[in-house]
């Protein structure tokens, strides 16, 4: 059974009312303009340009693929599917575990970066949200596109990466700003093959891990800290992602809801479960139902009062 749905509403049927009006977007704004908003950036802004937006141009071969074209394609070569004919090849941290097991960890690394880096570019979105007042970026994405877009903006990250072992101190960066950013790569960075979370063995550590205490939690403590503060802003994303969940979950831990931001998730058709219960019961997150091509060059143009190069 499906809901039909639209960028604005959703039918009653489905118990979905989808917020995507002027005035969120003038919150969000708001918020991205005074450096006050933290950008949490997922795989979907390397989608392609719908064929509505023929002005932007964003070649497939300068695209890493969705997670489960990768999948799909990784499972192809360790026989995924004749080995466990009742698995969905799409999912990754299965597939890349059959994987790894096949063809050692060093090849399944490899195999990601000819996906994600080599000959890869940003995307005119990844540009497009370097230029704004993010001090603050936590990605899942193992390429570095989007610090090469911010160095591409003029600026100056830092970059924090997750590490794997809980003996050592997390690297923090306590003077993050607009111009000298500070990007959390909070599932491994492809420079750092030790640090990538990718199987279904990387993310229960991973998960063991968040539990740790300071000076060895892997997230660092001003994003802890700022979560506390600043508004959310996931784009690239859907909450349908059980991991994503998870995560979200962890970092928003005992937590007092009364004292917490919003968290803003940019989904043009959420599922309506995960909406029923994160956007109305428990009013984690405020839908907003447009796609990314369509959100980040509002949000540009917004912000800057320019249209989006």
């Amino acid at each position: 059974m499906t809901c039909e749905r639209t960028a604005a509403t959703h039918k009653k049927g489905c118990g979905m009312s989808l917020v995507a009006d002027q005035t969120i977007m003038s919150i969000i704004a708001e918020a991205v303009s005074g450096g006050q908003c933290i950008l949490f950036l997922g795989a979907g802004v390397h989608s392609p340009p719908p064929p509505e937006k023929p002005e932007y141009i964003y070649p497939e071969n300068e695209r890493p693929p969705m997670g489960r074209a990768f999948s799909e394609s990784l499972a192809g070569k360790c026989s995924f599917s004749q080995k466990f004919p009742r698995e969905n090849a799409g999912n990754l941290q299965r597939v890349s575990l059959c994987y790894e097991i096949d063809y050692q960890r060093t090849k399944l690394v490899d195999e990601l970066r000819k996906a994600v880096d080599i000959g890869k570019k940003p995307s005119p979105l990844l540009n497009a949200l370097a230029r704004l007042n993010f001090p603050l970026i936590v990605t899942t994405n193992y390429d570095q596109l989007f610090e090469v877009a911010l160095y591409g903006a003029g600026k100056r990250p830092v970059k924090g990466i997750y590490n794997k072992d809980e003996n050592t101190p997390t690297d923090d960066h306590m003077d993050a700003s607009t111009d000298r950013p500070f990007i959390f790569k909070i599932h491994g960075d492809i420079d750092q093959p030790e640090s990538i979370v990718i199987t279904d063995e990387d993310y229960i550590q991973f998960v063991l891990r968040m539990s740790d205490k300071d000076p060895y939690n892997p997230v660092p403590e001003t994003f802890r800290y700022r979560f506390k503060q600043w508004p959310t802003l996931f784009v690239g994303y859907s909450l349908l992602d059980y991991n994503l969940r998870l995560l979200f979950m962890t970092l928003r831990w005992r937590m007092d809801k009364s004292k917490t931001p919003q968290t803003y998730s940019v989904d043009p058709y959420p599922d309506p479960l995960i909406f029923d219960v994160w956007h109305n019961t428990h009013k984690y997150v405020t839908f907003l139902a447009q796609d990314v091509w369509t959100f980040i060059p509002q949000l540009y143009e917004k912000v800057t009062g320019q249209p989006m190069p």
